[in-house]
């Protein structure tokens, strides 16, 4: 398969046709180099607070509003364009008002769109810190979800959820072959957090992991004024992959696509016949249930 991830940077709309004239250059350049899945970043949806104005789009509160009204529009155009280019889509994720989920407090989700038309979401399951207060961005109470597309068996681990080790096991057990990272970090200390995240998530898990980010710095948002990043696509450094674990990476802060082939069958023969079969082998200790046993021994 081949994957394209983005290092996706926020632009100023006057209208709704800059964004669908924008998001369509960007799946077609994707599409012409021949990718089959493409991943957009976390908070990439942020942009469309633009729509309704400066003064909208700088309020905390007022942009989770404005940005949630677009998703459903928004989606639709995704899925128009992963049905004309012939591509799986991983939109980038919105704050999105779900009553189902949350009686007033918006989620942050995701959704993977397959050129057939189908498709479902994901929500973050862990909020970062800036999310917890002051955005008040609620936890997603749906689990994690497996989807089962013509590509593999694909699992999402929106950013910080990249960094717990028993989320990405989760996915892994329920069959799991490639696990897409989308982020959203601030800082290159941000960055280095959850690519490490991703990575080991591959290694664990011998399979392969995605990693998209947004890209620059905007004047008209206080949530994504400042971002830092770049695509990137790993596996683990063990047979039929790279030795140092990467598949293809960008440059940090280098808006556009990372592409890199990662086929179904190289997963396959890594985990039956790798160096190493940690896929296999961490159920051998009972600490992927959390229940390892501990003895202390004090030594003052």
């Amino acid at each position: 398969m081949r994957i394209a991830t983005a290092a996706y940077p926020l632009d100023w709309f006057e209208n709704w046709s800059a964004f669908e004239r924008k998001v369509r250059s960007w799946v077609a350049d994707a599409a012409d180099q021949g990718a089959e899945l493409l991943v957009f970043p976390e908070y990439g949806a942020m942009e469309l607070s633009t729509l309704a104005g400066r003064n909208v789009s700088m309020d905390l509160e007022q942009s989770l509003h404005a940005v949630s009204e677009r998703v459903p529009q928004s989606d639709a155009y995704y899925t128009t364009l992963a049905a004309e280019f012939g591509v799986h889509i991983l939109t980038p994720s919105a704050p999105v008002f779900d009553v189902n989920v949350h009686p007033d407090r918006p989620v942050n989700r995701t959704r993977l769109i397959a050129p057939n038309g189908k498709s479902a979401v994901q929500d973050k399951q862990i909020m970062t810190m800036f999310e917890r207060d002051p955005w008040n961005v609620a936890t997603g109470s749906a689990p994690l979800t497996v989807f089962d597309t013509e590509l593999g068996k694909i699992g999402i681990l929106i950013c910080y959820d990249s960094e717990f080790p028993l989320l990405g096991r989760a996915l892994i057990e329920a069959g799991v072959e490639y696990i897409l990272v989308p982020s959203c970090t601030e800082a290159l200390a941000g960055f280095w957090r959850v690519r490490l995240g991703a990575m080991s998530r591959a290694l664990e898990g011998q399979c392969v992991s995605v990693m998209a980010s947004l890209v620059g710095a905007v004047d008209w948002s206080t949530s994504v004024d400042n971002t830092t990043g770049m695509g990137g696509i790993f596996g683990p450094p063990d047979t039929g992959f790279p030795s140092d674990g990467v598949i293809a990476t960008g440059e940090i802060g280098k808006a556009g696509w990372t592409i890199g082939d990662a086929p179904r069958s190289a997963i396959g023969h890594v985990r039956s016949d790798g160096v190493v079969r940690n896929a296999s082998h961490w159920s051998e200790k009972e600490a992927a249930k959390g229940t390892l046993p501990i003895t202390y021994c004090d030594l003052r």
